[in-house]
């Protein structure tokens, strides 16, 4: 069928007059409306601007909350159920964050920090460095994560995916859409905001932490997801690759959407070469490694941050070479002199970077 025969004049007309009807309804008259129609709209390309530590609490263990302030007490940049903020530590290091207050008050922002003793440092800077009065960089807030509108909703966290979820259920609690909160964690003692969670009355809300009831069974979670609900899931990687097999064979019309902690495994790689034309180094990246990974061998101090292809930190020049794109950040017209080393490798062949 060409395009001509697709888009003839009188279906065109029909097509508008049904997404006028269908904005009128979910956008103007819909329980959607003060989720979705907010008076300050969000940017989604982000802002720079610095904000002042004015409160750092303890939410569990190893698990610390940063209130984040504007230093001359200025309102924040508007945010939306699901966005995170970069944060640039005084280390130089850039780590992400969802924020995890009311997106209705703009006075301050709110981010929570889980320690890592086996990360890269980034936790354990926030942890054992920050101080209540301290200035950081930040950018955004940015949105990878949307909340959709919904005849009703099934959440999943697992431990410190809780952040990302609290604003979604104050949402979803105004707007009076049914939903349901599923909170798994090691122990209560390690799930944080549980004390938030017990103001809400709107919903349900399910605690099952593993030394009470046994590791989660992903069949009892989704299976029992309502027929046509959004289905948010924020937790370890295994959560999120059950939550799609369960729902493929119990209910395809279900709409999935997924955070993750961690890069995403290299599927499908080949073996190549990076030339880094600056640093005069050549590095190999293996089958089952990023880009990224292979160029902090040798340049260790490469900036990056959520080595999932969507923040765009990593970008780099491509000088010759051709690339294997799966970003979902650069635009069409970006992509024949620019990579995400974090996701994209190359087609076959050697890549070239002004590194």
């Amino acid at each position: 069928m060409t395009a001509v025969e697709q888009f003839r004049p009188g279906a065109g007309l029909r097509m508008i007059a049904s997404a006028v009807d269908t904005y009128k309804r979910v956008f103007t008259e819909g329980k959607a409306v003060h989720l979705l129609s907010r008076p300050q709209p969000v940017r989604h390309t982000g802002f720079d601007f610095e904000l002042a530590v004015m409160g750092i609490e303890a939410e569990a263990d190893e698990v610390v909350s940063l209130t984040l302030c504007d230093p001359d007490g200025a309102d924040l940049p508007a945010w939306t159920p699901g966005a995170h903020i970069d944060v640039h530590l005084p280390s130089g290091r850039q780590r992400q964050y969802s924020l995890n207050s009311d997106p209705d008050d703009r006075s301050c922002y709110r981010i929570a920090v889980r320690y890592m003793a086996d990360g890269d440092g980034g936790s354990r800077e926030i942890h054992e460095g920050l101080r209540v009065g301290d200035r950081l960089r930040a950018r955004g807030p940015r949105n990878a994560f949307p909340l959709i509108a919904a005849p009703q909703y099934l959440f999943v966290a697992g431990g410190i995916g809780i952040t990302p979820i609290l604003p979604m259920v104050t949402a979803a609690e105004r707007a009076g859409t049914p939903w349901r909160l599923m909170y798994f964690g090691r122990t209560r003692a390690r799930m944080p905001f549980l004390y938030e969670l017990a103001r809400f009355t709107g919903g349900d809300v399910v605690v099952r932490p593993d030394d009470e009831f046994g590791a989660p069974d992903p069949r009892m979670i989704f299976e029992q997801t309502p027929t046509g609900a959004a289905v948010y899931v924020c937790g370890p990687p295994a959560l999120a690759e059950a939550a799609r097999k369960v729902l493929l064979l119990h209910d395809p019309t279900a709409s999935l959407h997924t955070e993750r902690f961690s890069a995403l495994p290299v599927c499908n790689g080949a073996p190549f070469r990076i030339r880094l034309r600056r640093s005069g180094t050549e590095v190999d990246v293996a089958a089952d490694e990023s880009a990224l990974t292979a160029i902090r061998r040798a340049v260790p101090g490469v900036a990056y941050s959520c080595q999932q292809g969507f923040c765009g930190t990593c970008r780099a020049s491509v000088l010759s070479g051709d690339v294997e794109h799966r970003d979902r950040a650069l635009l069409p017209g970006e992509r024949e002199h620019a990579m995400l080393t974090c996701v994209s490798r190359s087609r076959g062949g050697e890549l070239e970077l002004d590194m």
